[in-house]
């Protein structure tokens, strides 16, 4: 009897061995090719462990035909799976496009997740995926936790096809035969990842698998940077400049960090540079104003000590 093809193959390896020992175990699955043969090797996988298993699919409503599409893969994911939830989300008109549609899915799936007890949720990023976020990274001035690109595991999520090249992974989904859609947004150069995705394409297989390598050796220098900030880190309203000023700088930047999260900045608007100017409050003193932080937030210095302050 033939088997799978070694594509197929290489799919349902890497999801058997990101599995969890309990279920239930969702699939995000948007019905672009990579997330097809994603739900296609769980499908296969997760009853061969005793796993239940589901699929969830985030209608954004920006494109027409949007619903009709969820509707369709709903009704293939209803013979393949335990359980089937289109969720149907309405995405932020004044933030961008991108990050807004991407906070709303994420909402979406951990809200499923919540709902049904899910022990892990699989994300289709593959290695050009990551590789495309590095690039992203570098562009942008992002530093080393932007350049270590996306974990392949993460509280519920896991992305198991991290290592496998797209092209394998979409070879997959068309041995499997599976109808694919692509999202235009893929190929829309006003988009950054669009107009990445385009160059990623030029570099070759080896660049691409090297770009992903260098994400998970600066994730791993990342982690152990992070575990020391953690140690050095003393929860307070405010923080002693001088113990400040003789810790490393990698290690005295994240305490600063954690510390303007738990005073209330926020996390997805604060950046490098918001970190390095309230670090000058340490390492430059020279009488400097308040430094305003996203959310609302204004750090000083006072009598030695960093204070955060809403404004």
């Amino acid at each position: 009897m033939t088997g799978p093809s070694a594509a197929v193959a290489a799919v349902r390896v890497a999801v058997r061995r990101t599995l969890p020992a309990s279920g239930p175990v969702l699939v995000a699955c948007s019905g672009g090719a990579d997330s097809l043969a994603l739900a296609a090797a769980l499908a296969f996988e997760g009853p061969r462990a005793g796993l239940r298993t589901g699929l969830v699919t985030v209608d954004h409503q920006l494109q027409e035909g949007s619903a009709e599409r969820a509707s369709l893969l709903a009704a293939w994911a209803e013979n393949h799976f335990d359980f089937v939830r289109v969720e149907t989300v309405t995405v932020n008109p004044g933030a961008g496009p991108e990050a807004a549609a991407r906070t709303a899915r994420y909402e979406a799936l951990e809200r499923v997740a919540a709902e049904t007890g899910a022990s892990a949720v699989l994300l289709g990023h593959t290695q050009d995926d990551q590789a495309e976020t590095v690039l992203l990274a570098l562009a942008r001035g992002s530093g080393p936790r932007g350049i270590s690109g996306m974990p392949a595991s993460r509280g519920v999520y896991t992305r198991p096809l991290l290592d496998l090249p797209r092209a394998t992974v979409r070879q997959a989904c068309a041995d499997e035969g599976l109808d694919s859609w692509e999202d235009p947004h893929n190929t829309d150069d006003r988009y950054a990842r669009a107009r990445v995705r385009e160059l990623i394409g030029t570099l070759g297989a080896k660049v691409v698998a090297n770009l992903a390598r260098t994400a998970a050796l600066v994730a791993a220098d990342c982690a152990e940077l992070d575990r020391q900030a953690a140690e050095a880190y003393r929860p307070a309203e405010t923080l002693d400049t001088a113990r400040l000023a003789a810790l490393a700088a990698p290690i005295r930047t994240r305490v600063i960090r954690t510390w303007a999260l738990a005073s209330g900045a926020l996390p997805a608007d604060l950046t490098h540079q918001h970190i390095l100017a309230v670090d000058a409050l340490v390492t430059n003193w020279r009488g400097q104003g308040p430094i305003p932080l996203p959310g609302n937030v204004s750090v000083t210095r006072r009598n030695g000590r960093l204070v955060a302050s809403d404004t």
